[in-house]
């Protein structure tokens, strides 16, 4: 499988952003039977993931700020990121939650003071 991510940008503090993350090269029933998450950073950190039945969960930091939602018709994962803060600058990747695909490029989030 191929990872796209996208909608990164640049934004002031308390803006918005909406990732997107496309996934190519795997069959639909592969995509749906994979809980998929969004993670930062050189070392891949844990942001948010969703299960195969749209079960939610978040790193303490971003609880309430930012909502991950699948559409498994388009094979894709979103990100929804409101409130955003300087701190939460960085490179956002999607993946699987376990035995990852191969990364993707990630889309650069910028949130300046």
């Amino acid at each position: 499988a191929q990872l796209w991510e996208s909608g990164g940008g640049v934004v002031e503090s308390g803006g918005s952003l909406n990732l997107s993350c496309i996934v190519t090269g795997t069959s639909g029933l592969n995509f749906r039977i994979n809980a998929m998450g969004w993670y930062r950073g050189h070392q891949r950190e844990f942001v948010a993931g969703v299960s195969v039945d749209d079960t939610t969960k978040y790193e303490d930091s971003v609880k309430g700020r930012f909502t991950i939602s699948r559409d498994n018709d388009k094979k894709a994962v979103y990100l929804q990121m409101n409130s955003l803060k300087p701190e939460d600058t960085d490179v956002y990747y999607c993946n699987t939650k376990t035995d990852h695909w191969s990364w993707g490029q990630g889309t650069q989030v910028t949130v300046s003071s």
